[in-house]
Order: C-alpha cells, then sequence, then structure tokens
C-alpha cells in the first residue's frame, strides 16, 4: 500500500477509523505521546527495516496495539544499548541473537560527526544528523549520540590549536540546526511556553539547546533568551509571555545571593539546570526545601524528564 500521511485531528476520519479506535487500537499520534518516539520516526522503521507493522484502515490510516506499544519499548531498549537501528529486528525476532556482539552504530555516527566538525564540513554534519534524527527518537539521539559528542569535543578542545574554531563552528551549527526545528515547532503549537535563559555569561551554552529541543519535541512551545536577564526584567518577561515555567540555565557558578532577587514576581514554577547545580548543590537543595515551585536538573535528559514528570510538558 502506497504511503501516506496519517490523518490530523481535524481531519473527517471515516467510521472504519472511528471504530477502531472504539476497540481499543491506537492511532499513530497516541502512539507518538506514549513511547515518544515521534511519527516521522515511526513510519521510518516501518519502510526502511519492518520494525513496526501496524494495522491500516481501508484509508490507510496506521493503528497499533498494545503489544506494538511494547514492541517499541523493546526497540528503544536496544538502541540505547548501542545498537544499530538496522540490526534490531534481527535481535527482537530471534531471542538467540541476545548474547551475540554489536557493532556500536553509536560510536560509528560520533566519529563522523567527529571528523566534520574537525574538517568544519558543514553540509557532512547536517547530512549525518538528519539521517539520524529520522530513525531515532530525540531522547535517544541526544542520549547516546549529541551529549557524548559534546564531552568527545570538549576532550579533544583542551589546549589543541584551532579548538576555538572547531568550537565557534559546531555551537553556532548547533544553535542554528535546533532553533530552526523548535521555530518551525512552535508555529504549530499555540499553548503557553515554556521559558528558557541561558543564566551564563557564555554566548553559546550547547547544552540549553539541547535541552530545548528535548522540550519542544515533546509538543511544548519553548521561548529561548540566549542571554542572562537582570533582576526584574525576567518578571516582566513572565508577564508578557505567560509561560508554563522557567528554566534558567547555567554551566558555570552562579551568584546566589542575587537568585531570590532575580525569581522574586515570578509566580509559575521554576527549574535551574546545568552543571551550575553540581557546583551549588547543597545550597539549592536548600532553596527546595523552601519553596515547592522549585526544581533542579543537572543535564538536559534529567530537566526533560522532571519536566514530563511534574506535567509541565
Amino acid at each position: 500500500m502506497k504511503d501516506r500521511p496519517d490523518s490530523s485531528a481535524s481531519e473527517d476520519l471515516g467510521a472504519d477509523f472511528k471504530k477502531a479506535l472504539d476497540e481499543g487500537w491506537l492511532p499513530i499520534r497516541e502512539v507518538a505521546r506514549q513511547t515518544g518516539v515521534n511519527a516521522i520516526t515511526l513510519r521510518a522503521w516501518e519502510r526502511r527495516y519492518g520494525l513496526i507493522v501496524p494495522q491500516r484502515t481501508p484509508k490507510g490510516h496506521r493503528l497499533f496495539s498494545a503489544e506494538h506499544v511494547q514492541r517499541i519499548h523493546n526497540i528503544l531498549t536496544w538502541l540505547n544499548r548501542g545498537v544499530a537501528v538496522s540490526q534490531v529486528k534481527q535481535l527482537l525476532d530471534t531471542p538467540q541473537a541476545i548474547s551475540e556482539p554489536v557493532e556500536n552504530d553509536w560510536q560509528r555516527l560520533r566519529q563522523t560527526l567527529l571528523q566534520a566538525v574537525t574538517r568544519l564540513a558543514e553540509r557532512s554534519l547536517d547530512d549525518t544528523i538528519n539521517q539520524a534524527m529520522a530513525l531515532y527518537p530525540p531522547r535517544t539521539l541526544c542520549e547516546q549520540l549529541l551529549m557524548p559528542l559534546l564531552a568527545d569535543l570538549e576532550q579533544r578542545w583542551q589546549g589543541q590549536f584551532g579548538a576555538q574554531m572547531e568550537r565557534v563552528f559546531f555551537y553556532s551549527w548547533l544553535r542554528s540546526k535546533f532553533g530552526a526545528r523548535i521555530y518551525h515547532n512552535n508555529r504549530q503549537l499555540h499553548t503557553s511556553p515554556l521559558l528558557l535563559i541561558n543564566h551564563s555569561d557564555l554566548p553559546l551554552e550547547p547544552h540549553l539547546w539541547l535541552t530545548a529541543w528535548l522540550i519542544s519535541s515533546a509538543d511544548c512551545p519553548v521561548e529561548v533568551f540566549d542571554w542572562p536577564l537582570p533582576a526584574g526584567e525576567l518578571a516582566l518577561a513572565v508577564d508578557h509571555l505567560q509561560p508554563r515555567g522557567v528554566l534558567l540555565y547555567s554551566s558555570k557558578a552562579m551568584n546566589l545571593s542575587q537568585l531570590t532577587k532575580l525569581l522574586n514576581g515570578v509566580s509559575c514554577p521554576k527549574m535551574i539546570a546545568g552543571p551550575t547545580v553540581c557546583i551549588h548543590h547543597a545550597e539549592l537543595s536548600e532553596r527546595i526545601s523552601e519553596t515547592c515551585e522549585l526544581y533542579l536538573a543537572e543535564d538536559p535528559l534529567s530537566a526533560h524528564q522532571a519536566l514530563i514528570q511534574r506535567g509541565l510538558i
């Protein structure tokens, strides 16, 4: 059957589709919500690898069962172990293959990206990331590829001639890449945003943009202020935007004596994220005991998870 986009909520879905939903089948949008794997990736897994084979209505709409959802979770387990998506089907369908060694696809991808950065090869960098984005969910991609890549690059850049050139090239690309994704997602969403602020004095905070991308991928609008705001103006921004929450990200030490003043007048939930949480863990933990609306997260993954658990995304 020729592949076609699954219907939106506003379409006339037809009697067959509605009957299937009444019988407990799930549409692709709901499966994406439950598993964190977006519809584009689910379709790619089906077309390219046969990992998931949903039922189809006469009009071509995909329908998923609880068994399909469990299979998707099993796929994610293998991906998070470093298995290439092209190898997962064999592991799922042949239990005895579980003990066999598998090629670490993430290591290969990291090396490809590392080489692209060192050559300032933007097209190669972009093409590799685009291919990975089509096959892997954002959280898996962040955990297994992008955050380890950033760690590899930071190690490479210690005392390396040309380090600043590579850093500016890669961070600029990353901000443009994920900024564009966030912009287009925001255009499709109409609920209150989450406000993310670069609270360090560094002009580029790559993990801030990874955090923003993860949040945006969960269908939550995101506003990113890529520079610190002075006390008073944060409250003004909150007054204008009416966000569902505020996240301050910093990889450096903070002036904690100014934190209370900065957050004064901000009535929505607040999160502090980044290495600054490790630097000031004791002091910030004490502040949490004083207010139920201040949360901490050390990296993009824990920030994403904490926001989900608290119902903010």
